[in-house]
């Protein structure tokens, strides 16, 4: 009796040393929901200059200075807000898992994302672009780079756009980031870099003076503010603060604050838009 007395003890210390491991972990994981509660989590970029960047702790950039504007316009303060990574790979799974309220990261929107997300915005219409050197008057657009070396990130349909439409014989090289793509520019290991030009226009800022975005997009990328499917209520309200701060000057000044000295201006026939996307 006494061997089996010892044995259900030992076990019964084992079951409450397993109990207690998992009380700790809930109690873990709750206070780091609690950490979130009552803020507003943001998704943006963390590696594009002039758009979404992490710098020493904070983060700055167009998409960065618009989403605190709508979030203080939805009554949150800058310190009530969470900011989230959303690389262009998991915007949708972000969305749909709950993990943030809304993103704002150079997402474009498409009837193809739209099938699992919505949108508010649109907040900005891009172009896409190219960036070259700034000494560099041989390339004016993208018909000028049959021969030429031109660069985009793995995955971006931007470099395959140029080769279509406009330039067969470009000599095409991937990086897999646009911070690479400039540093082969500066290096004279590729002539051009392509992709949206506010993103060309945050990577010239960041190159004190020996970047130049060309200034002729020829496409149009619509940048929305992604959300959870289906909520047309938090869209509305979204779209009324981005209508805010394109009427009182706040958008201009964001613009020009994150693409400074770089001479960049937003194509005028399609900024700034009219946000009523998902209402």
């Amino acid at each position: 009796m006494n061997t089996v007395t010892t044995a259900v003890r030992r076990l019964w210390k084992r079951l409450l040393a397993v109990v207690c491991v998992v009380a700790c972990i809930c109690s873990v994981a709750a206070c780091g929901s609690g950490d979130e509660a009552g803020k507003i989590r943001i998704g943006i970029k963390f590696d594009q200059p002039g758009l979404g960047f992490k710098k020493s702790g904070t983060y700055v950039g167009f998409d960065v200075d618009v989403a605190k504007y709508v979030a203080k316009q939805l009554g949150y303060s800058e310190d009530e807000i969470v900011w989230k990574e959303a690389p262009s790979k998991q915007r949708e799974a972000m969305l749909q898992n709950g993990d943030v309220d809304m993103i704002l990261a150079t997402y474009s929107i498409t009837d193809a994302r739209k099938n699992a997300v919505s949108f508010a915005g649109p907040y900005f219409v891009a172009g896409q672009d190219l960036l070259v050197r700034r000494d560099d008057t041989s390339i004016k657009g993208p018909e000028d780079l049959n021969g030429k070396r031109l660069c985009s990130v793995t995955g971006s349909t931007s470099a395959t756009t140029v080769k279509e439409k406009f330039a067969n014989e470009v000599q095409l090289m991937e990086q897999p980031g646009y911070a690479e793509c400039a540093t082969a520019l500066f290096s004279g290991i590729v002539d051009a870099v392509t992709t949206d030009d506010i993103i060309l226009a945050g990577l010239a800022s960041a190159s004190r003076g020996k970047l130049k975005v060309v200034g002729k997009p020829f496409t149009q990328e619509y940048y929305g503010v992604g959300i959870k499917k289906g909520d047309k209520a938090f869209a509305k309200k979204i779209n009324a603060a981005i209508e805010s701060m394109i009427k009182d000057g706040s958008w201009q000044r964001a613009i020009e604050d994150n693409t400074k000295g770089t001479g960049y201006k937003p194509n005028a026939e399609y900024n700034p838009p009219k946000p009523t996307e998902g209402e």
